[in-house]
């Protein structure tokens, strides 16, 4: 009886997660398994729903517009990454270092967290306008003519991560600042009181401790940027030419504007195989730093 009793109340517990489990199937499973069953057609949101099987991934792969969008999406992951990490870093090191009360700074720093991305492109779009915009402006003053900073295919890329670093570098910046006041003090001030430098105290001591941490920033911010859609859409589209194309743009007009459903969900599903090797190997590199 006892154990009838203890083998139903272990059953019970299924009953829990069951919630949790069908929310994910729904959410999860069902989409992706439907995306892979329509990469492999050539539908187009009406009748024509034909087996072409990895046509459309052939089709991808033999595709130079696949490859410059491939090529697009990860400069801009990169370089908006290592930007952001840098700055946000190095702000969050002077703001722990201030004695002085550092609420109002913290908030003036986190302002940009609180806007939409798309709210942010639109801003971004007034400011960098060759006529109207407070850059062209200022740039101005110092005898330079006005820039068509979205519209130039030198300059588009560039302006996308110069807006994704004043909006993002602010999530780098609080959890490292986190971090920092997190430290245990007892390693800091025996180093001090044994006559090591600032900089010594930082690169011996607070650096080793905040290398699990940033490398899980740098996770993150990564996975994010090779996402990257709204800050795009809202400023370049992807233009000019494919000059600041990234996957999601390239997908959404794929499916939306030439109604091609199979070619856009085999690019989900190849890109999505992407994230998960960059993801795989960054954990691998944490583990190593972690057990290192």
């Amino acid at each position: 009886m006892a154990k009838a009793l203890q083998t139903l109340g272990s059953l019970s517990a299924y009953w829990f997660i069951f919630p949790c489990l069908l929310t994910l199937i729904f959410t999860s499973v069902y989409p992706v398994s439907f995306g892979m069953i329509v990469s492999l057609t050539n539908w187009n949101w009406g009748n024509q729903l034909d087996y072409v099987g990895f046509e459309n991934y052939l089709n991808l792969l033999s595709d130079p517009e696949f490859w410059v969008v491939i090529g697009n999406t990860i400069t801009f992951a990169i370089s908006a990454t290592a930007i952001e990490i840098t700055l946000g870093f190095y702000l969050a090191v002077q703001v722990e270092k201030l004695r002085i009360p550092t609420e109002l700074i913290r908030a003036m720093l986190m302002l940009p967290l609180m806007v939409s991305g798309i709210v942010v492109s639109l801003m971004s779009k007034v400011m960098f306008d060759p006529f109207l915009g407070i850059i062209n402006h200022l740039i101005s003053i110092f005898g330079i003519g006005p820039s068509a900073f979205y519209g130039a295919t030198k300059t588009a890329m560039s302006s996308i991560v110069a807006v994704d670093v004043w909006w993002q570098t602010a999530f780098v910046f609080v959890i490292m600042l986190a971090g920092l006041r997190g430290l245990p003090n007892d390693p800091i001030e025996a180093a001090r009181v044994e006559g090591a430098s600032e900089f010594t105290i930082f690169w011996k001591i607070r650096f080793p401790i905040l290398r699990s941490l940033l490398l899980t920033v740098v996770i993150i911010r990564i996975i994010d940027t090779l996402k990257v859609f709204d800050i795009v859409f809202g400023t370049t589209g992807g233009g000019p030419g494919l000059a600041t194309e990234v996957v999601q743009t390239f997908v959404y007009r794929t499916a939306y504007s030439y109604q091609q459903i199979g070619k856009a969900m085999a690019t989900m599903i190849l890109f999505s195989l992407l994230i998960l090797s960059v993801s795989i190997a960054l954990q691998s590199l944490q583990r190593k730093v972690e057990s290192s």
